[in-house]
């Protein structure tokens, strides 16, 4: 008898589990995006979920939508060695259309954490722990060729990224899915609590999202990766990878209002969008240059 209400009990957690994502996934496709056409092949998507109706929660999100053709429109990564520099102002220096954060950096002195290469040249290596493990998001990159970008995972070799033949990459993670295989993530608070989060995710028809959840706020909540990973698939990525998030999560567009922020960044603890945080890096959005 006990066995069978056991069974009972988890055949009932597990149904009513199914029907809250399946309701999420409704509510997000059903929600009316606003919906700007930035340049050729960029969209710009936001929608606020104001009624705790994703996640159960609010929740503030932008995306852009690109064509990843390596025409019109670019992939490229901004970069300082040790400066850091906010998100709009990478934006602004690289005349791009868009960008986002990158990846973690050092608050203090400056620099990315993680490795990064720009144009052929090493602008930082990885900082690896005491013990010379590197840590989860250095174990996926963002890389480039011919200003089309892709999602590739560490293959367990201490010197993987330098051997990786693009001229541009960039370590970020930890990595959510890849080829329509999620990854298992652990339930660190990292993971498990809702934070502002930055990501990017491929989209099998050839589109990149890059996307950003405001949080920390009673108007958006943030989301775990354990949500952002739903949240990816359910917009239609079979790849997805972390950025650095909380008050770094910042999308920039260029000749849009509040100066091209288009997320609330979270830095100054206002709902509003002055609170960007200077960070170490940048993925950029460019027109294509005329040959």
């Amino acid at each position: 008898m006990l066995k069978k209400l056991f069974f009972a009990l988890a055949l009932f957690t597990s149904g009513f589990s199914a029907f809250g994502q399946n309701a999420d996934s409704i509510t997000l496709v059903k929600a009316k995006w606003q919906r700007n056409k930035i340049a050729k092949q960029v969209i710009l998507f936001r929608h606020h979920f104001d009624q705790k109706n994703l996640f159960a929660a609010n929740e503030n999100i932008s995306y852009l939508e690109i064509k990843n053709t390596g025409r019109k429109a670019v992939f490229a990564i901004g970069a300082e060695e040790k400066e850091l520099i906010t998100t709009s102002n990478f934006g602004l220096r690289d005349t791009a259309i868009a960008a986002v954060n990158g990846n973690f950096f050092d608050v203090k002195n400056g620099g990315s954490v993680d490795f990064v290469r720009v144009n052929g040249k090493t602008i930082n290596a990885n900082r690896l722990d005491k013990n010379g493990n590197r840590a989860r998001h250095q174990e996926a990159a963002i890389v480039m060729d011919k200003g089309k970008i892709s999602i590739k995972k560490w293959d367990g070799s201490a010197d993987w990224e330098t051997k990786l033949s693009e001229q541009n990459v960039l370590l970020n993670g930890p990595l959510l899915t890849l080829n329509n295989i999620d990854e298992t993530l652990d339930t660190a608070g990292f993971n498990r609590l809702r934070h502002p989060r930055t990501c990017l995710g491929l989209k099998p028809n050839g589109r990149v999202i890059l996307l950003t959840v405001d949080g920390r706020n009673e108007n958006s909540a943030g989301m775990s990766l354990f949500e952002l990973t739903k949240l990816m698939r359910w917009l239609g990525c079979t790849s997805a990878i972390n950025f650095d998030g909380g008050g770094s999560t910042t999308l920039w567009v260029s000749g849009m209002p509040d100066g091209g922020v288009i997320n609330y960044p979270t830095d100054n603890k206002k709902w509003d969008h002055e609170g960007q945080r200077k960070v170490a890096n940048v993925i950029l959005v460019k027109k294509q240059a005329r040959r």
